[in-house]
């Protein structure tokens, strides 16, 4: 859960109008310590007020236009649902078990320093990073 960010004025600084959906679709995002998928986002959101598909998918995209959220693979069908880079939420890569689906976030020392030398070269200009490792997760390893 991050304590430290307060949703509706992370609406109002990208210029998106912070009604209650919105801001309870990137409470359940920046709350999770995971990537989330769509089912699961649902899920929390109705927990405390009702939405339907559409109006999710349309709220999702739309926060993943203005870099509030950021779309992952997870290298299967289905997207998953992390907070896009904050100064609390850095950049980082992520574990997919192969065995559950889990996604798991890793921390942002991981990421290879030189993507930011890329950057800094003034010829380019990096908008995404996405780094994701796949294997067995603890939890699968140990109920083998």
């Amino acid at each position: 859960m991050c304590k430290h960010c307060d949703y509706t004025q992370m609406l109002e600084v990208r210029g998106v109008d912070p009604t209650p959906l919105r801001e309870e679709v990137l409470r359940s995002v920046g709350e999770e310590q995971r990537p989330l998928s769509a089912a699961e986002i649902m899920a929390a959101v109705q927990d405390r007020m009702s939405i339907n598909k559409v109006t999710l998918y349309r709220i999702l995209d739309l926060l993943v236009d203005k870099g509030l959220v950021k779309r992952l693979s997870a290298g299967d069908r289905a997207f998953r649902y992390g907070m896009g880079e904050t100064r609390h939420h850095p950049d980082h890569p992520h574990f997919v078990c192969s065995a559950c689906g889990i996604m798991e976030c890793l921390g942002p020392h991981l990421l290879p320093s030189n993507v930011k030398e890329l950057q800094s070269k003034g010829d380019r200009v990096i908008k995404n990073v996405e780094l994701r490792f796949e294997g067995i997760c603890e939890s699968c390893l140990q109920n083998e």
